[in-house]
């Protein structure tokens, strides 16, 4: 059976409300209105794009609020620009010690936080897309979202580098973070996919754990189906 969801659009109402409101109070004097506006734009069209895409292919509220918790990261990110949030600051007003001194960081890994919780948090709502759209059932269901959240994550590292290139040295560096570590984007795309990994087998368990039909359909989706392809597939059109 195809999961679904439910037709209620309250939850979602509430937390796009939650969120506009979220985001309008860190809009408030951001560090760098440029590279806030930067950072905003792709965040601004994911927005939209849920909204208008809701009564087509509504998600669950799981999914949402994954995907309330990574916008809220990265609006904090984009307020002060990412190398700037000042989470050792809070972290000594809480605790009494920065977070870099009891780990012995040398920069401000703030980005690389976020870069785990867009794998983390954002590889369950891609699941759904594929078990609902492309019916994927079993292995597939798990290593399908994994390599999309990479190439997402992949793409959004050219994405900023064209986007780098483009608006001259000052804008760029805001935009890209480097901090100068020339292996950042490495580090960015190994920190995505290691949270999508956590996500996909967490999924994983709670589905052995409670889903009968776990195992019969992970053996099944490693089945080959009858499907006539390549040189076949070509003949068959050929005498149509």
């Amino acid at each position: 059976m195809i999961p679904t969801v439910p037709g209620k659009p309250r939850y979602p109402l509430l937390l796009l409300g939650l969120f506009i409101l979220y985001a309008a109070a860190w809009a408030y004097r951001p560090v760098d209105v440029k590279d806030w506006a930067l950072e905003n734009a792709l965040a601004a069209l994911f927005v939209v794009a849920l909204v208008l895409s809701y009564r087509r292919f509504p998600l669950s509220n799981v999914s949402y609020t994954l995907i309330l918790v990574f916008l809220c990261l990265h609006t904090v990110g984009a307020h002060y620009t990412y190398s700037l949030v000042p989470y050792d600051a809070w972290a000594k007003n809480v605790a009494g010690t920065t977070i870099n001194e009891t780990f012995g960081f040398q920069r401000n890994h703030f980005d690389r936080l976020v870069h785990f919780g867009f794998g983390l948090l954002l590889a369950y709502p891609i699941r759904e897309l594929f078990l609902r759209v492309a019916g994927v059932r079993g292995f597939w269901g798990y290593y399908l979202p994994l390599d999309v959240t990479m190439s997402f994550s992949m793409l959004y590292e050219l994405i900023e580098w064209a986007a780098a290139a483009v608006l001259g040295p000052e804008l760029g560096q805001a935009y890209l973070g480097t901090q100068g570590d020339v292996w950042d984007a490495h580090k960015d795309m190994a920190l995505a996919s290691f949270g999508a990994v956590l996500s996909m087998v967490l999924v994983a368990l709670i589905n052995w754990k409670f889903d009968r039909n776990f195992g019969a359909e992970f053996r099944e989706s490693f089945t080959v189906k009858g499907a006539a392809l390549g040189e076949v597939r070509l003949r068959e059109l050929m005498r149509k």
